[in-house]
């Protein structure tokens, strides 16, 4: 078997997937509380992420299986939500610049009890580190997810030389190496990224066991069911009115 194939992929990966499985229990469980103290008290969870972070998002927010409670911010936002010029998104270097941190949060509206997760595989560009700053300085619970390698070996692009990891309450490590990519290339350079899988299993698993906390406490937890299910819209859209005008989602 070749190592530069799709089994030497699976192969990489399952080990990658083992070792934050296990090295990040522990950090899995306290952002678990950190985000059902929130719900519970009736706010809902904010998920920023620029890039492929997208990804982790998308993830935490409006999808099967997953809590109503949880609301996507991202750069398009600034478009979508705040009439900024749509050729604003075209700019390579959008997600490096802090100053467009602040009308995002601003646009996000949260409540002051709202937690946020921010995810960054690098954790050193502009608006994410600046739009940590913001969450902090208002006063809300913050979990970073970031690459701890690749974190490490990067200068910040932020003035204040800080990175995402460095506002955060909680740092989960997605495990992911320097660059991202895990194969080695005959000729150097590396092809495959992880930290898209990796960053959806930690998200998976904190909504797992957030759901069993609400359980625990005896409290049904605010779930999504599919939308191409039998009684699917009807049973969301009751869920989305606890939370109108705060979450992406919400008919409004």
């Amino acid at each position: 078997m070749s190592f530069l194939s799709a089994s030497g992929y699976f192969s990489a990966l399952q080990d990658v997937l083992t070792k934050v499985n296990t090295s990040q229990a522990p950090l899995v469980d306290q952002a678990a509380a950190l985000i059902t103290d929130a719900v519970e008290a009736g706010g809902v969870l904010q998920a920023f992420g620029s890039g492929h972070s997208e990804a982790f998002a998308l993830e935490l927010s409006g999808r099967a299986g997953g809590l109503v409670a949880a609301n996507r911010i991202e750069l398009r936002d600034l478009v979508l939500l705040g009439g900024a010029d749509p050729g604003v998104l075209s700019d390579p270097l959008l997600e490096r610049d802090p100053t467009v941190a602040s009308r995002l949060y601003e646009l996000a509206a949260p409540h002051p009890r709202d937690v946020f997760v921010i995810a960054s595989n690098s954790g050193v560009n502009g608006s994410i580190v600046e739009f940590a700053a913001l969450v902090k300085e208002h006063g809300h619970p913050l979990i970073a997810v970031t690459s701890a390698e690749h974190s490490g070996r990067m200068s910040s692009r932020h003035p204040s030389g800080l990175r995402l990891r460095d506002h955060a309450d909680i740092v989960l490590d997605n495990g992911a190496p320097y660059g991202d990519a895990i194969l080695p290339l005959r000729d150097g350079g590396r092809v495959c990224g992880v930290s898209s899988i990796t960053g959806a299993l930690l998200a998976q698993q904190i909504v797992a066991e957030v759901a069993r906390r609400m359980e625990e406490s005896g409290a049904r937890p605010p779930v999504y069911l599919s939308a191409n299910v039998q009684g699917g819209d009807e049973h969301n859209r009751r869920l989305e009115e606890r939370y109108d005008g705060r979450i992406r989602r919400t008919t409004r």
